[in-house]
Parts: C-alpha cells; sequence; structure tokens
C-alpha cells in the first residue's frame, strides 16, 4: 500500500460507535407487518443511512406482496425455505443460502416450508426499516402477540403501505 493509498480513506469518524445488538434487546424496534415480525437490528439511523439489517420471522405461507424498489436487498435464510419469485422466475432458498435482489426488480417471497421461517435482510442504503416502522404495528417485543385486525384495519394499513410507498422507494405491484 502506498501513501496515495491511504490518503483516500476519510479520517475515522469518533461519533459513530460500534453496535452490537441481540433480537430480543430491549431497544429493538419490533413490528407486525403483512403477517410477519420484523426486528429492526441495525437501523439506517445506526449507519448514516449506509444499510439496515432486519430479522424477519416469517409464519409459514407468509411474505410481502410482489413488489420493486431502488435498493438493493440481501436475504440469509436462517430457518425454514423461502420460494422468492423475481421477475417472474421462482426459486426456491433454504437454511443456510444467501439471495440477492438487485434494485429496482419486481420480486416477492413466500414461506413454503410448512413451519416458520426465519431470515435476515439487509438493504442497502437503509431506509426499508423506516418504512416498516411507518406501515407496521409496533410490538412490544419479538414475542408478543400480534393486533387481530378487522378488514378495515387491514384496508387502513394497505392504504398506508400504497401512500408512503414513493416516499420510500417503492412501488407495490400486487
Amino acid at each position: 500500500m502506498t501513501d496515495t493509498d491511504t490518503a483516500a480513506l476519510p479520517p475515522d469518524d469518533p461519533e459513530r460507535q460500534l453496535t452490537v445488538t441481540d433480537r430480543d434487546a430491549p431497544d429493538v424496534a419490533q413490528v407486525f407487518l403483512v403477517g410477519d415480525t420484523y426486528s429492526v437490528l441495525i437501523s439506517g439511523q445506526q449507519t448514516n443511512g449506509r444499510y439496515c439489517l432486519i430479522d424477519m420471522h416469517v409464519p409459514d405461507g407468509g411474505g410481502p406482496p410482489p413488489h420493486r424498489h431502488d435498493f438493493e436487498e440481501m436475504f440469509t435464510i436462517l430457518e425454514g425455505e423461502i420460494q422468492f419469485t423475481f421477475r417472474g422466475d421462482t426459486v426456491t432458498a433454504t437454511a443456510g443460502s444467501t439471495v440477492n435482489i438487485p434494485a429496482n426488480a419486481p420480486h416477492f417471497f413466500r414461506n413454503v416450508s410448512g413451519q416458520d421461517a426465519r431470515l435476515l435482510c439487509m438493504c442497502t442504503p437503509a431506509g426499508q426499516d423506516e418504512y416498516f416502522l411507518q406501515v407496521g404495528d409496533r410490538l412490544e417485543s419479538r414475542t408478543a402477540r400480534p393486533p387481530q385486525l378487522d378488514d378495515q384495519q387491514l384496508q387502513e394499513r394497505k392504504r398506508t403501505a400504497l401512500e408512503l410507498a414513493a416516499q420510500y422507494r417503492t412501488e407495490m405491484l400486487g
């Protein structure tokens, strides 16, 4: 490495802190959305908007509707089996697999394992974490009983998701 190589690096930002978290930590935001429970492990606020990391608990048959967004999204399957539909083609990823969804590509996923699934989702740049917190229902803990929503409440949540989608660089397709 030459002196010019190290000069290209910006100085360390001492305002940024090391983040160590656990999905059950009291300061981790928990949100119930489309039947899934999402734990925001690392928020965009903590990374200066570079990325966010979300621990997703997806019950059998769960997953989001078809959508696309202008940021990269990467999933690592920790438990279960997730069927990804990407640009109309479907693949199944099992525990230990990692799937990257390129920005702007239409996609969605479903838990097809017959049991609960768990995956980590990293979005770069961040913003998906904020969108989830705006459109979902906050939970006291990851294991808290989610709200039982009636049809009118479900429609309100869907309307809010559609209204805020463009603000969070997302387009709902279904």
